[in-house]
Formats: structure tokens, sequence, C-alpha cells
């Protein structure tokens, strides 16, 4: 008589005691109760596979930490760039950035955006896996937890550039230093005068839009002026918001005779509802933007703005994700931060006397 098997004995393990990335497509395959070919078609992003079969296969590959051999992702000649809105002179120059590096590596840009939400839809996720580009690189987005899962067992590197909020420890991410920017801006206020100084930031959720408002509270807390909070507002930087919120401010009877706008649209809507309250720039009132687009140059009277290096950012993510794609090691989490710099024009003077 034949003795029967004891637990475990010729058993696929499951997945929480297999160490991780140790499985073949051909166990992931039987685990699932498919085929081989449906894992990898899973792997493609092909859209021939049923939902359910979809999940488990993708659950599996995320248990064991599967990821593909860099030698088997044969790539398409693409980098994938993700913006979370893709409206502004803004999003130009980080294209003109991802484009130049691209240029230069034979490589096109698949753009798309998602629409206002910080994570991309999971249909995007399936189509980069079915475009297998060289790298995706997210701006002011990030991914949720299946994403960065199938992404990486796809070998597909990602780069978050400028990140809404904490990308994490092991996410390679490009950003600029917004902390000294926002200070550098208030504190020039500061040193031509001005104690009654505005704030319009950008979106609270976003980590930039705070480390701005941050450093304009941290230069205002040195000089020994108080940060009033009924001149601090948040916007969305976009120039409606910097209209509607720069005409509350003007409008106030103790009106602050200074503004420091989130970014640069913005300070174009307080040029605005200035213009409609008779009040001129700077002799009534100065303004700082944050930037440095090429708007900023033209504009009536040109703009005292915080340059922040847009081209240069885009640049070195483009750079940065391709490397990744090209190291045959274990990705390193890189955080990079590139210097802002103030840049004084004439939308900036003595407050009035």
């Amino acid at each position: 008589m034949t003795p029967p098997k004891t637990a475990g004995t010729n058993a696929n393990p499951h997945p929480a005691t297999r160490s991780s990335g140790t499985a073949t497509l051909a166990e992931i395959a039987r685990e699932a109760g498919v085929s081989a070919p449906t894992v990898s078609k899973v792997l493609n992003g092909r859209a021939d596979v049923a939902p359910a079969t979809r999940t488990r296969v993708e659950e599996l590959l995320r248990a064991y930490g599967y990821r593909r051999r860099r030698a088997e992702a044969t790539r398409s000649p693409l980098i994938d760039l993700v913006f979370h809105e893709l409206e502004s002179s803004w999003a130009m120059e980080v294209i003109r950035g991802v484009e130049n590096v691209a240029c230069d590596e034979g490589l096109s840009v698949v753009l798309s955006q998602s629409a206002g939400r910080l994570t991309p839809g999971r249909t995007w996720a399936d189509q980069v896996a079915a475009r297998r580009p060289h790298g995706v690189i997210l701006v002011l987005s990030g991914l949720d937890e299946s994403q960065r899962a199938l992404l990486t067992s796809r070998s597909i590197p990602f780069v978050v550039l400028d990140p809404a909020g904490d990308p994490g420890d092991d996410v390679p991410s490009i950003g600029a230093t917004n902390w000294h920017g926002g200070l550098a801006a208030t504190r020039h206020l500061i040193e031509l005068g001005h104690t009654r100084i505005g704030a319009i930031s950008g979106p609270t959720r976003m980590m930039c839009s705070r480390a701005r408002l941050d450093g304009y509270r941290a230069a205002l807390e040195t000089a020994g002026l108080p940060a009033d909070p009924q001149l601090i507002g948040s916007g969305d930087f976009h120039h409606e918001a910097g209209y509607r919120m720069g005409l509350d401010l003007l409008r106030r009877p103790d009106r602050p005779t200074a503004v420091f706008a989130g970014n640069d649209l913005q300070a174009l809507g307080v040029y605005e509802a200035a213009r409609e309250l008779g009040l001129r720039i700077p002799e009534d009132l100065s303004v700082v933007g944050f930037d440095d687009l090429p708007v900023a140059h033209w504009v009536g009277p040109p703009l005292t703005t915080v340059r922040q290096p847009l081209m240069e950012m885009a640049e070195a993510a483009a750079r940065l994700v391709l490397d990744l794609g090209r190291s045959s090691s274990a990705t390193v989490a890189t955080r990079v931060e590139l210097a802002t710099s103030l840049v004084v024009r004439s939308s900036t003077g003595a407050p009035p006397a």
C-alpha cells in the first residue's frame, strides 16, 4: 500500500511561504489553474483574458514578487509621460524636457493624463503593460500598490516628477527645492519693506504647495512678522484661482501690499484682479510668482518669480528612468531635488508710503 503524501510533498508552495521572486511563469500558471501562455498574455497586457483570471494571475505575480527578466522584456521605443492635468504652459516645459532626452535616444513620447486624479486608472496600467515602454514618468501623480506591482513585474521602470505627496522611500523621484523657493520669494518682499504679505498657495494635497507655503511662513517668522491666516489662501494653480483670491485679498480694508502666488498662473490672476481694482504693479502692489514660465518675461510688468527648472527636471527624470531600465541590478531609490532661484524683475518694489 502506498503511504499518503505528507503535507507539502511535491505540492506547490503558497506564495506566503515561498521566497520572493523565485517562481517561474509555469509555476504561477499551475497555481492559477491556467496555461503559461495565459500568464504571458496577462504580463503583456493582452485584452483576451477573462477579468477573474487576470485578477488571479496578477495577485500571484504580486505575491511571488515576480519580475520579468530584462532579456525577456522586449521594449517599444517609447517613454510614457503621465500628467494629472495637461492644460498649461507648465506642462509644455516638462514635455520639452522629456522630448529632448527621448529624441537623443531615438525614442518617442506617449502623453496621457489622469483627469486630475493623483493616480491613473487601472485601464491605463494595462495599456502601459501592452505598450512595454522603456519607462514611465508620472508628473504630480503616483501609483497605487497594484499598479506599481504590475509595472515592476514587467520590468518597466518608473519615476515620479514633482511628486504630489510623499512617493515613499523606494520610489525614484525628481523634484525642486520648493521650501527654499518660498523662503526666497518672501524674504525678497520683506527686504523691500513689506510687512503685510499675502499668499495664494496651490492645492493643500500637493507636497510642493505645502513646502512653498512653509517657506513663506519661515521667512515671516525669521523676520519677526506674524503669518496672518486672513492673508493666506489655497488655490488650484490656475489663473482663475489667482484672480478670485486676489480680489478677496485686495478688497480688504487692510489689504496686503504684496502677494506671493504659488505659481506664475495664479500670479497672473492677481495681476488681473489688481487691474480691475485700479491698483498699479508694483507702485501699489508687489507680486511674486513661482515657476518662471516663458510668459513671466513678457507680461506687463515682467514678473518677479522663483525659477523652477522645469525643463531640466524633466530631462533628469527621463535620464533616470532610462538608466533604471538599463541597470541589471536591483532598483535603487533615488530622490533628486534641483535648485530653485529667485528672478527679480519689475513686479516688485517698495510698499506704498
